[in-house]
């Protein structure tokens, strides 16, 4: 299996465009697209200003691993919309030394049923997707991380990291619920 440094790599280097769109990425992603999507939208969810769009744009690959589609398509004008081809660049070139640092610990290994670990994975990235929609400040870094160690667990198929990871989401999942209900609580007091 090839590692997700290598695959980052290999896609920037490829071609020389001056722009790229979604499609184009996705298009040369092929088999591991939804894995590298996820991770790409977990990093621009560590950005504040941008977490919430990174969010938003997560349902769509999260609801189609739901329904274990064979690839994400995004709507027409999102998916054709020209990026920078440098910036894309710059990016996983930043992020792949922290990838290949990874990949040393990280490989293939307590294989688990490809289709429905897509559907938990599309059901947990959903749900960290909105989390990144809160509006307090750093709240988008714990589920952006997560999703981000999700999305590289199953880019490299390692059931391990991917328990972790879904362990994580749960434990962020209950510490949500628990200041939810105390704020609805909170509130209903303040009214009564």
């Amino acid at each position: 299996m090839i590692p997700t440094s290598t695959v980052l790599e290999d896609l920037v280097k490829g071609e020389a465009v001056d722009k790229v769109t979604l499609d184009w990425l996705l298009q040369h992603l092929k088999a591991r697209s939804f894995g590298i999507v996820l991770l790409l939208l977990g990093i621009l969810g560590l950005l504040p200003v941008i977490s919430p769009i990174a969010g938003i744009m997560l349902t769509i690959p999260a609801f189609q691993m739901i329904r274990a589609d064979a690839a994400p398509a995004f709507p027409r004008k999102i998916a054709h919309r020209a990026l920078p081809a440098d910036k894309l660049a710059r990016m996983v070139l930043r992020i792949t030394p922290t990838l290949r640092y990874l990949e040393q610990f990280v490989k293939p290994r307590w294989a688990t049923p490809f289709r429905t670990t897509k559907r938990i994975v599309g059901v947990v990235v959903l749900l960290l997707g909105i989390g990144l929609l809160a509006p307090f400040p750093l709240s988008n870094v714990p589920p952006a991380l997560t999703i981000i160690l999700v999305a590289f667990a199953y880019l490299e198929e390692d059931g391990i990291l991917l328990a972790i990871a879904l362990t994580i989401a749960l434990v962020l999942f209950g510490v949500g619920g628990i200041v939810l209900w105390r704020s609805i609580g909170g509130s209903l007091s303040l009214m009564g």
